[in-house]
């Protein structure tokens, strides 16, 4: 028989098993995409399988990631440029996570894929929308706002969440234990 304390520290484990997995995803891609970290779709699946403290963490983590990735091994410049980038990241990623998570708060009960779609297009919206407010600053507006390549982004990350989707149920069929769920948040 577990006790309430052990399995609450069972369920903090899974959830730093599926935030350190995730994070190495979101890298993985980052490298093969060069810079497309899937800041949407991590933030999409955080809202759907985990606590929104664990869904900000991971976003904060694939973007420490994502940073560490450009700057150290695909040799970003240090320059004002990208540090503001960088720094316009973090708030989209954070911004993409709570879209996903205010998305969901009236959700509860609807089906895990109707959920992750929803969490998906607000976690979308509100990290573009963050990107044009820095646009705005760091320039680029008209390539933030360009329709082709919202779309090329839009169905980029869109695949990647199916992967990951795919990933973390396959792996939870295989044993790994599911990421603290929402639902225990409530």
């Amino acid at each position: 028989m577990t006790t309430n304390t052990e399995s609450r520290i069972s369920q903090r484990g899974a959830s730093t098993i599926w935030i350190m997995l995730l994070t190495v995803a979101s890298t993985v891609t980052t490298l093969l995409l060069s810079c497309a970290t899937p800041f949407p779709a991590l933030a999409a699946l955080a809202a759907v399988h985990m606590h929104r403290r664990d869904g900000m963490t991971l976003m904060g983590l694939a973007w420490l990631a994502s940073q560490l990735t450009g700057f150290l091994i695909l040799g970003y410049e240090m320059k004002e440029t990208t540090t503001g980038w960088a720094i316009g990241l973090a708030v989209a990623a954070l911004g993409s996570a709570a879209g996903a998570y205010a998305a969901l708060d009236r959700l509860n009960g609807k089906s895990t894929v109707l959920r992750l779609a929803i969490a998906y297009g607000a976690g979308f919206v509100a990290f573009k929308l963050v990107i044009l407010a820095f646009s705005v600053w760091l320039g680029g507006v008209a390539t933030t706002l360009d329709p082709d390549i919202l779309a090329r982004q839009f169905l980029r990350n869109g695949a990647i969440l199916i992967g990951l989707f795919a990933l973390y149920h396959g792996l939870v069929a295989l044993g790994v234990p599911a990421a603290r769920g929402r639902a225990a948040a409530a």
